[in-house]
């Protein structure tokens, strides 16, 4: 069912063979969206194309931080990338968080990171950034990780495709 909405999304047939999913990964997925996972995305188009009805049915929610003025203080303070500081953000809610990143490549990188500097856990993430710079390094770091994911290899993804990973997640639990 995800591999079948990324190819509807995108109208791409590639999906079919660069898409990776961890062990388990929809089950996995699956669970933590039952469990009333917080959703946070890269994207304010992410954001806009997951079903948040459906998701509110589980009680979860989703959340993108970029365009917060505090995120974007901060980064410049910093000066480090939005994406950093909204994925650094998103690892202190207290709840299960899934994180769906369809355009920083520094937003998986962030989250590598933080899973190398501490026994942080996401409950789930789907690596699906498009681009050309650091986005294949940036996901084949969430490749070696320990949490369930799905992500694509290459350089194709988008926050379509992310959002559309979300969907067919919930529409496996329920369909529409």
């Amino acid at each position: 069912m995800v591999i079948k909405r990324a190819i509807h999304t995108t109208a791409d047939f590639d999906y079919a063979q660069n898409l990776v999913f961890s062990g388990q990964a929809v089950k996995r997925g699956t669970e933590a969206l039952k469990a009333g996972a917080v959703i946070v995305t890269d994207t304010n188009m992410a954001l806009a194309g997951i079903n948040k009805k459906r998701l509110a049915e589980f009680g979860g929610t989703v959340h993108c931080f970029m365009a917060d003025e505090d995120v974007a203080r901060e980064a410049k303070t910093r000066q480090v990338t939005r994406a950093t500081v909204s994925m650094e953000h998103a690892a202190h809610i207290d709840k299960p968080v899934i994180f769906a990143v369809g355009n920083a490549p520094t937003a998986l990188i962030s989250l590598y990171e933080l899973m190398q500097k501490s026994d942080w856990r996401p409950a789930f993430i789907i690596g699906v950034p498009v681009g050309f710079v650091n986005v294949e390094a940036a996901k084949e770091l969430i490749l070696k990780t320990d949490v369930p994911h799905i992500v694509n290899r290459g350089r194709k993804g988008g926050s379509n495709v992310a959002a559309a990973i979300v969907n067919a997640l919930l529409y496996q639990i329920r369909p529409v």
